[in-house]
């Protein structure tokens, strides 16, 4: 994972080199903008040599669409370059996280490569660590805590007492009483912080573990089981006597104990020493151990990888939502701007004058805090376009090109025949699709009635079965 995180960084640092002079547009997050400037550099680099990678008709109609007026090929730029910088931003940071994830499982690792265990202060009490290994065909793991190293002893006795008085509870696990014990006992090297190991020695090998470990209840029988207390150079022997129906434990579970019965007294041996020098020689074979830590750099940077791939795939998906929305207030708005045209050119207005003062009023209102409509600025913009010397039926045929909606392409052309054939019908017909649009709109909000219907029934359906548990469990509890 050092490696990937490595190259990944190292990578970053060049591409910010060679893009230190591509300016980002202002309104970029200051966090985001050393990602924008290597995402603008490799969109300008990569646009000549692979066309295809940032090509999608759809995406440059939705960006028309929600932008008109802007270059289409500036629209692209920002667009591509803001995504494609969201992604880079997700990588590197996914990459930091996952090299912290690998330098945090790394500095848990005491195990050397030469099989020695580094120990702790007398200070920090003991560790646990997992180690594991491969003997012959069978592969075993362990969970063993290594002890720090010990200094003195002087309260030895007292301690030995009082964990005496506790030992039963200790090694109850979920049994009530060592009496009836019907489950595993607890039998460890230690117990909390309280620095005595204890080595556990069964009576009866074949049928409880010295770990504790039942393997079955077929018959009752007493089994009493010695412990060795030892802490530095002081120990106590006593024994328990419980009561359980044992199995046979197979051969797996009897090399199994074996090693971990060598591992025991491997570092019974060297308590006194600054490390703990794992067994290399078992049974005549060679053993190599490793230490097991949990190591999630590698998923969490496949994470990053995916999340960044996933943002770049998803963000046309939101670009396309965000034309339709845009859509939906079009429409929506469509009939109050058709009503405005009828009364304004009922009062004696042009159709210029007309739609001058709609969308004057609408600056007005915005320069005041009003809220933006998609509508009343494309209204706006054609406003604009008609001040700039552009002819009035190519100003309205350009009107109903932006808004890409049948109302509006057909109010666009039915503002262009007017020039063509006069004022003589114009009022009748705005009227006609005054009243037209007002149809569509009822329509359209019953659509949408009956949508919200259909999906309050989920809700609906569970509130009834919550007032049905209300009355019918107290019911049912009275009878």
């Amino acid at each position: 994972m050092y490696w990937i995180a490595l190259a990944v960084l190292t990578g970053f640092l060049v591409l910010s080199f060679l893009a230190r002079k591509q300016e980002p547009p202002p309104d970029v997050a200051s966090l985001l903008k050393p990602f924008y400037k290597i995402s603008l550099f490799l969109y300008k680099k990569l646009i000549h040599r692979i066309p295809g990678l940032f090509s999608s008709p759809q995406v440059e109609r939705d960006l028309v669409s929600l932008h008109p007026g802007e270059a289409r090929e500036c629209l692209k730029t920002e667009y591509y370059g803001k995504k494609a910088a969201i992604c880079l931003a997700v990588l590197f940071v996914g990459t930091l996280f996952a090299a912290a994830a690998k330098f945090s499982a790394m500095d848990k690792v005491i195990l050397g490569e030469d099989g020695a265990v580094v120990r702790g202060s007398y200070r920090e009490g003991a560790r646990e660590i997992r180690i594991g290994t491969d003997f012959g065909q069978q592969r075993m793991d362990f969970q063993v805590e290594v002890e720090p190293k010990r200094l003195s002893a002087e309260e030895t006795e007292k301690m030995f007492d009082a964990f005496l008085d506790k030992l039963p509870d200790y090694v109850l696990g979920s049994n009530e009483s060592l009496q009836n014990v019907n489950s595993d006992l607890n039998l460890k090297e230690s117990y909390g912080d309280i620095p005595i190991s204890v080595r556990w020695e069964s009576g009866s090998p074949g049928r409880i573990s010295d770990s504790g470990q039942i393997f079955s209840l077929e018959e009752e029988e007493t089994v009493r089981i010695s412990f060795r207390l030892s802490y530095g150079e002081w120990e106590r022997s006593g024994e328990l006597s419980v009561v359980l129906r044992p199995p046979v434990p197979a051969q797996e579970e009897l090399l199994r104990m074996e090693l971990e019965e060598e591992l025991a007294r491997s570092q019974s041996g060297s308590l006194g020493q600054d490390e703990w020098k794992l067994p290399g020689q078992w049974r005549g074979e060679s053993i190599r151990w490793k230490q097991m830590v949990e190591d999630n750099s590698v998923i969490l940077w496949a994470v990053a990888v995916v999340t960044a791939v996933a943002v770049f795939l998803f963000l046309d998906r939101d670009l396309h939502e965000r034309l339709e929305k845009r859509k939906k207030i079009l429409r929506r708005e469509y009939p109050e701007i058709v009503h405005k045209l009828v009364l304004f050119v009922g009062a004696g207005l042009t159709i210029r004058g007309a739609l001058q003062k709609i969308a004057g009023d609408y600056e007005a209102g915005r320069m005041e805090g009003g809220r933006a409509s998609p509508a009343y600025e494309e209204l706006l913009y054609t406003c604009r376009e008609l001040r700039s010397g552009i002819s009035e039926g190519l100003a309205y045929e350009h009107f109903g090109k932006r808004a890409g909606l049948q109302e509006y392409i057909r109010l666009s052309a039915l503002l262009a025949q007017n020039l063509k054939r006069g004022n003589s019908t114009l009022l009748e017909r705005l009227r006609e699709e005054a009243e037209k649009s007002g149809q569509e709109r009822l329509q359209e909000s019953k659509k949408m009635g009956e949508e919200a219907g259909t999906k309050l029934l989920v809700p609906m359906v569970l509130m009834l079965a919550v007032v049905m548990a209300v009355i019918m469990i107290p019911a049912f509890s009275n009878m």
